[in-house]
């Protein structure tokens, strides 16, 4: 049997000696002296000394086996003291949970029967074995932190999924996350636990006492005084709920936090034990001590410079004690107890792994002189001792158990031979290996070190009106510089640390992605990348058991150290290949998408179904790539096929500990917290496509079958002379270009997929440490400015402050550093690049496959989602530790993803809703900000406009209200009133996300906008079409809106107490600002292009204006009615409906009148005002109500406090172009006090003027008439001086009316409208509203 190493070559058979007459044919073998000599130095006898050494009798390789024996028999341990050892247990050994009868609900348990996962709401379980006199411990591996209650029970309790150990009244239990101790009652207790925590749970039946330990450390007494004496036995129990998963050690392995005076429920294996230790001791003699057979003296030398160079005596020394040694590898606890601790001392020396090649040479010798099992069970069993020594480490402040842990990790991973062996059966199929590429976050900072790696804390002190931090506050004292520098300090010395960490994980990753080992078969990186792929499927796949799927934050970990270690590979094969693309014009080529030679599970393309896209499709393959379909195929890709895959892959599920009841039997790849998956593959239907070779003659069509994950080669990957590989099927669109390493692009792909999966979503949870430093950084100066108002006569009020004021700033401290540890782990400047080049891959892998056309349908989806999402996490999750402005290329990038948005929002090859929805409100956030914006503005404007044309899309069979919400924020910043960016009635509360896209200030697109018009005004019908659907949308908008508050005032109105659904009332206040965006629409179009209403010469103008007209008349007469249920509604300030008010949706009415009313040619206005008034709907008390009095939209801008953006009290935009706050308030006074002059002049031409609009007056006349009235004209009575005015005067006065709010007033005049008193202009402004009420009244 031969077996190679990192190192030598060797064979058994060369080394095994049979015989006395083998002796002269075996060269190399010493002198019988010397050799005895040898021997008895290697393996000493205990009684051995000076006066024994002379007498002891010489040893040879036939006396060894016998002497070895006798060795290892000394010191055994007999069977009295076994029994004593086991005096007050009673049970079988070994000891683990009761699977069959001691549970209580749905639990998974392991194959070794030692960890459980809940999979129901509160699960119980026991052990096998009780206790009922002396002192025991067992301890507990803490997985989630979670609800769980861990301590010890009796025979006699009782559990249901509501009661659990310590909820009765002879359990009792620990709950580190509450932090309680339970016995019937509760009450506080311990600390609080972490994932990766070890509680040790200790009872002493003698004293009657429980006490638990937390990584060692004491908790304290949590009970005394238990019930013992006869027939009482308690049993190690646990509760948890669902989805917490722990392990237990009994003591099959040895005790993590040992604690003298207790023993473990376990005995552990003294006898091998024992036997262990003298043997490692014996191969510590054999490595060193080396022979001098010139001076036939055995010479001393260090164990690290020992080599296996094939000496028949050393070799043949070692086969005998291997011999004994090689079966007790195979046990876990001397694994992790013996040959564990044995490596991790080779490496206590320090500097890198190279330089201690002596573990490379004892894994030859265990290849050598081991049988495969024995070498495989004891691989499998230190890695995952290690696995499990890593991962429930305690932080320190040098992270030294992590660093050494991983550096016997890549020492063993150096060894070509076992690193593929545990490629193959271990790291992924075993263990859940990604556990080594995890940080965990400290939940307790002070027993992290982290106080003495960052002994200052800061935070920021200085808050914008929004709430928002200040990046650079200008009034920031000499002392909070000092404090965020000595933070800063703080924060880069954690940082180095981490740094080693994170390197010692990309080697381990850089050896499990090593390509060039091919001589002891295929290549660790085809290897990687078959697990790699099985590992996402299991993560993908809906059909698994969710417990079995990667925790989120071990993914965040593994995808930047997977990033990190492929690009320095990608740049490796660079260097051979200049000429091939570079790790950062890295994309996936758009054929791996459809050549079948990467597997995508049942994951959703943009196109459809696979199967649908084979059958649709298949001649676009043909011409474009070269691929055609086998037919047969296409027909066998069934649901009929899926199941029975299904049924296939549920029969060879591995069966473990069978459960009787309810406690499921939980595969070998659910064991918590070391074991991964299970050791299968849900197959999906093959990618059938057949893909041809690429001669360098005219092309033909060849078939070629697609081979599964585990039949594939690397000349499948990598390709050869005669096939492309991964790249099969390049289409004519895709440029030729070199890729060094094909197997990289498979990885890159499933990178981007496992970013997809959860590492998203887990960037978005880990923020929630950022917002309570700002929570409690805002609340601690809120504290401080509170405690300098307060008085001094309330000493009692000052005494709370400044307990609050403690213990604010002392969460601060400890949120602080834990946020460091955050940033430095999660949200670094590098972890940040690696998103960044993830979110660039995904960009030029789209626009590579948009550019093959019709097969851009085959790419998956989660390339758009993951390009729209990194951009989200690097704008929303990175700040403000770092900025996105800072990325290189970053407007670049930003316009390439506008440009991505911008088409494929309304790309008729995507058919997923969701994914068009999620495109739709990408960009609808996109155009929330200033700087995106900017991008949209930088694409081609052949795009630019397509994307209006898009956008001006009927309606009808779209997500229309994403759609409008775009529209309306390039609109926003240009409209009546339309500057603010909060509503003015809710300044004074403090939002609840001040980043989210609809709390940004106003950034209006003139440059889309001018696209928009041209659009509307050259597309007759589309303009015609696109106001129609908008007005059907406004009118159901506004009538479900008026419905539902007709439902919560009837409910409000009840006298028994009731409650209105909170879902009813976010539908109800959608409804209303779906309402004011549709109003703000027509008010841009009215605004942009006029004309569509105005101009009768257009076919459906004159519609359109009679539609606009009627529905701006029931929405002013609903919201302006006195006392009406609108008013009332609104009075009731129900939580929810916060946005529902007068302001936003007048305004809106307002600035479409003030457009239509002024804006046009003396014909347009005309026309406009006649239909207004002509509506059976018209009411003029509307008009009054926006003119002044009551909530007018004229006393609400002037005479509410009211602030803008600039900090002025009054806003406005008109005509698209931004008026300063000044200005508008002076329009507005000067429409106040105009207003009585324009009507007497208006009077003293309406007896001359007859019928109709074609009797208006100019705005020159009316300042004409202005300047020359009387005062004892502005003094006669309002209703006498109307009387013989006709209805079309009214029709001329509207305009008029709205026009001074809309012309700039001279100075002489802005000087005597600014010394008037706010009573004396109310009272002009109500003689104004009167006067129209009476000609109305009149004319009638």
């Amino acid at each position: 049997m031969s077996a190679k190493g990192g190192g030598t070559a060797l064979t058994r058979r060369n080394y095994r000696l049979s015989s006395d007459t083998d002796k002269p044919r075996a060269t190399g073998i010493v002198n019988e002296k010397l050799l005895s000599d040898y021997l008895h130095h290697v393996f000493p006898s205990s009684k051995q000394g000076p006066a024994v050494a002379s007498l002891r009798k010489p040893l040879s390789f036939q006396d060894l086996g016998a002497h070895l024996e006798r060795l290892l028999s000394e010191g055994e341990p007999t069977e009295d003291s076994r029994d004593q050892a086991a005096e007050g247990r009673l049970g079988p050994q070994p000891v683990v949970l009761d699977h069959t009868s001691g549970f209580e609900g749905l639990l998974f348990v392991d194959d070794d029967l030692l960890g459980v996962i809940g999979h129901s709401n509160f699960s119980s379980i026991r052990a096998t074995t009780c206790v009922f006199k002396g002192k025991w411990a067992y301890e507990v591996l803490i997985s989630s932190q979670g609800l769980m209650q861990i301590g010890w029970c009796t025979l006699n309790c009782r559990f249901n999924q509501e009661e659990g150990v310590g909820d009765t009244p002879d359990s009792y239990a620990y709950d580190g996350n509450r932090v309680r101790k339970w016995n019937v009652t509760t009450t506080n207790y311990g600390k609080s636990w972490a994932a990766g925590d070890i509680v040790s749970c200790l009872i002493d039946l003698d004293e009657g006492t429980i006490t638990f330990c937390l990584n060692g450390q004491s908790l304290g007494t949590a009970f005394t005084n238990i019930k013992t004496g006869p027939g009482v036995a308690y049993f190690p129990a646990i509760s948890l709920s669902f989805k917490e998963s722990v392990a237990f050690n009994f003591g099959s392995r040895p005790l993590r936090y040992p604690v003298d005076g207790y023993l473990p429920l376990q005995n552990p294996p003294a006898t091998d034990l024992t036997k262990a230790q003298k043997l490692l001791g014996y191969i510590k003699n054999v490595l060193s001590t080396a022979i001098d057979t010139q001076e036939e003296r055995l010479v001393e030398k260090e164990c690290a410079v020992w080599r296996l160079h094939g000496e028949p005596t050393v070799l043949i020394t070692l086969a005998h004690i291997f011999n004994h040694f090689a079966p007790l590898m195979c046990k876990v606890y001397l694994v992790e107890d013996v040959l564990m601790n044995f490596l991790l001392g080779i490496l206590e020396g320090g500097g890198s792994v190279d330089e201690h090649p002596l573990i490379q040479q004892l894994l030859d010798l265990f290849w050598l002189l081991m049988e495969d099992y024995e070498v495989n069970e004891c691989l499998k069993q230190l890695m995952m001792s290690l696995l499990r020594a890593y991962r429930f480490s305690p932080i320190i402040p040098d992270l030294g158990f992590q660093i050494h842990y991983l550096r016997l990790t890549t020492a063993i991973l150096h060894h070509e031979k076992s690193r593929k062996y545990l490629l193959n059966n271990v790291l992924f199929d075993v263990l859940r290996s990604v556990v080594f590429f995890y940080i965990k976050t400290p939940l307790r900072v002070k027993e992290a070190g982290l106080e003495e790696l960052i002994p200052t804390t800061w935070w920021p002190t200085h808050f914008d009106k929004e709430g928002k931090d200040e990046r650079e506050p200008k009034d920031e004292s000499a002392d909070e510089r000092l404090r965020r520098r000595a933070y800063e300090r703080g924060c880069q010395r954690l940082k180095k640390r981490i740094e080693v960490v994170e390197e010692l994980q990309v080697q381990i990753l850089r050896l499990l992605l090593n390509n060039k080992d091919k001589t002891t078969g295929e290549a660790s990186r085809y290897i990687f990348l078959n697990k790699f792929r099985k590992f996402l499927q299991e993560n993908a796949s809906n059909r698994g058991h969710p417990t079995a799927l990667c925790p989120p934050e071990y993914m965040v970990c593994f995808l930047h150290r997977l990033i990190t270690a492929v690009r320095t590979c990608w740049d490796e094969g660079n260097r051979k290949s200049p000429g091939s693309i570079r790790n950062e014009e890295a994309y996936v080529p758009p054929q791996l998408f459809y050549n079948g030679k990467v597997d995508y599970f049942d994951l959703q393309r943009l196109g459809g179904l696979l199967s649908h896209l084979k059958k649709t499709l298949k001649d676009d393959l043909a011409s474009k790539a070269n691929i055609i379909i086998d037919p047969a195929e296409i027909q066998t890709t069934s649901m009929d096929d899926l199941d029975e895959d299904e049924e296939s892959g549920a029969a060879q599920r591995p069966f473990g500990a069978a459960a009787m009841g309810g406690a499921l039997a939980r595969p070998s790849w659910l064991s918590s917290p070391t074991l991964g998956r299970a050791n299968r593959f849900l197959s999906t239907a093959a990618v059938s496509l057949m893909t041809p070779r690429r001669p360098l003659t005219q092309p033909e069509k060849v078939k070629v079958r697609t081979l599964t994950v585990e039949q594939r080669t690397e000349e499948d990957i990598e390709g050869s002379h005669s096939n492309d590989g991964l790249l099969l099927g390049r289409p004519l669109e895709e440029p030729d270009q070199p890729i060094a390493d094909k197997s990289l692009l498979e990885i890159v792909d499933g990178i981007v997929m496992m970013y997809n999966l959860s590492v998203h979503q887990q960037l978005g949870k880990m923020v929630v440490v950022s917002d309570d430093v700002h929570e409690y950084a805002v609340a601690l100066k809120d504290t401080e400015e509170k405690i300098a108002r307060c008085p001094a006569r309330r000493p009692d009020i000052l005494e709370e402050l400044q307990k609050s004021q403690k213990v604010f700033a002392e969460k601060l401290n400890h949120l602080s550093r834990r946020l460091a540890w955050i940033n430095a782990t999660i949200y670094s400047k590098e972890k940040m690049l690696d998103v960044y080049w993830l979110l660039c891959v995904c960009i030029r892998t789209i626009e590579h496959a948009d550019n093959t056309g019709s097969l851009f349908a085959f790419t998956p989806e989660f390339y758009l989602n993951v390009a729209m999402n990194a951009y989200s996490a690097l704008k929303n999750y990175f700040s403000p530790a770092n900025s996105m402005e800072e990325l290189p290329g970053y407007e670049e990038t930003l316009t390439q993803l506008a440009a991505i948005l911008a088409k494929h929002f309304a790309d008729p090859r995507i058919v997923g809703t969701d994914i068009k929805d999620s495109l739709m409100q990408a960009l609808a956030s996109y155009v929330c900000y200033p700087q995106s914006l900017r991008a949209v503005e930088r694409i081609p404007e052949e795009q630019r406009v397509a994307m209006m044309r898009n956008l001006l899309a009927p309606y009808e069979q779209r997500p229309w209200a994403q759609t409008n919400w775009i529209l309306v924020r390039l609109w926003r910043g240009c409209g009546f009133g339309y500057r603010y960016t909060r509503l003015p009635h809710l300044l004074k509360t403090k939002p609840e996300d001040a980043n989210l896209p609809s709390l940004q200030k106003p950034c209006p697109s003139l440059l889309l906008q001018r696209h928009m018009a041209q659009l509307l005004s050259m597309d007759k019908d589309m303009a015609a079409s696109f106001l129609n659907s908008v007005l059907n949308q406004l009118n159901w908008a506004f009538s479900e809106f008026i419905g539902m508050i007709q439902e919560i005032q009837q409910a409000a109105e009840r006298p028994e107490r009731n409650f209105v659904d909170t879902r009813q009332l976010k539908v109800c206040a959608t409804c209303f600002d779906l309402s004011v965006s549709l109003l703000r629409v027509l008010e841009m179009t009215v605004t942009l292009v006029p004309e569509i209403f105005l101009d009768w010469s257009r076919p459906s103008a004159e519609l359109l204006l009679r539609r606009l007209a009627q529905l701006l008349n029931q929405v002013l007469n609903r919201v302006t009615a006195e006392k009406n249920l609108f008013d009332r509604v609104v009075n009731l300030r129900l939580p929810g409906l916060e946005s529902v008010d007068h302001y936003p949706i007048l305004v809106a009415v307002t600035g479409i009148l003030v457009r239509i009313l002024v804006d046009g040619d003396r014909q347009g206005t005309s026309r406009a005002a006649s239909v207004l008034l002509s509506d059976p709907c018209f009411q003029l008390h509307s008009i009054q109500h926006l003119l002044g009095e009551g909530g007018g939209v004229l006393r609400l801008l002037g005479g509410r406090h009211l602030r803008c953006p600039s900090g002025s009290r009054v806003f406005g935009l008109v005509r698209g172009r931004s008026h300063p706050c000044g200005h508008r308030k002076r329009c507005i006074l000067r429409a106040q006090t105009l207003l009585p002059a324009r009507i007497h002049g208006l009077h003293q031409r309406g007896g001359k003027a007859e019928g109709g609009a074609d009797a208006g007056v100019s705005h020159r006349g009316v300042q004409t008439g202005c300047s020359q009235h009387s005062s004892d004209q502005r003094g006669r009575p309002l209703p006498h001086l109307l009387r013989s005015l006709h209805l079309g005067h009214l029709q001329a006065l509207l305009p008029q009316v709205l026009q001074s709010l809309h012309q700039p007033a001279s100075d002489e005049q802005q000087g005597l409208f600014l010394l008037q008193s706010h009573h004396h202009r109310c009272g002009r402004l109500q003689q104004a509203c009167l006067f129209l009420t009476h000609t109305h009244t009149h004319k009638l």
